[in-house]
């Protein structure tokens, strides 16, 4: 088997990114004078920094493993591990607060990892690894449903048309905010 990388599951990739835009991106027009143009520097430098969180990737290889980051943002996020085949001895399953589970990767060791289920091509993910592993995979599923994602994908959809719509009758001169009152 050649090395197969899965990234993350590009519409949660998009509602995460989309998210940070429509939560932050307004702020710098809301914030004092004093304080737009830090915020309007660090817009660009949270997109990059949630764009290196979301480029988490996992890879299969012969050997085993690896969960990871891409180069150019792994010396940021040094988090990431690697095992063995031969390594994994078990999955123990973890209920969330949410309603959902989770899956830790066990070592002979007694070490624990968590299991990625947010990539992309997951049922294939899950073949490859009980294929090297020889666990039953068929009980796990993603962490959470799809509909829950794509509901959040277009509520920040939303959320980004009405800003881009509020700051256009603003730009325009059509509509203006109402003065603070000190008070």
């Amino acid at each position: 088997m050649s090395e197969q990388r899965y990234p993350m599951a590009p519409l949660i990739r998009f509602t995460l990114v989309s998210l940070y835009l429509a939560l932050v991106f307004p702020l710098p027009w809301l914030a004092p004078s004093n304080m737009q143009p830090w915020l309007i520097g660090a817009l660009p430098v949270g997109f990059l920094l949630v764009w290196a969180l979301v480029s988490e990737e996992v890879s299969l290889n012969e050997a085993g493993l690896q969960v990871g980051y891409p180069r150019w943002c792994s010396w940021l996020l040094r988090r990431g591990w690697s095992l063995n085949w031969d390594q994994v001895t078990g999955l123990t399953p973890v209920a969330t607060s949410q309603g959902g589970r989770v899956f830790y990767v066990r070592t002979e060791d007694g070490s624990a990892y968590l299991l990625p289920q947010r990539v992309q091509a997951f049922e294939g993910f899950l073949a490859q690894f009980s294929q090297k592993t020889g666990l039953d995979t068929r009980s796990i599923g993603r962490i959470s449903p799809p509909w829950t994602y794509q509901l959040l994908a277009g509520l920040c959809l939303a959320m980004l048309v009405f800003e881009a719509m509020v700051g256009w009758a603003l730009l325009s001169g059509r509509w203006e905010l109402p003065a603070a009152s000190l008070g």
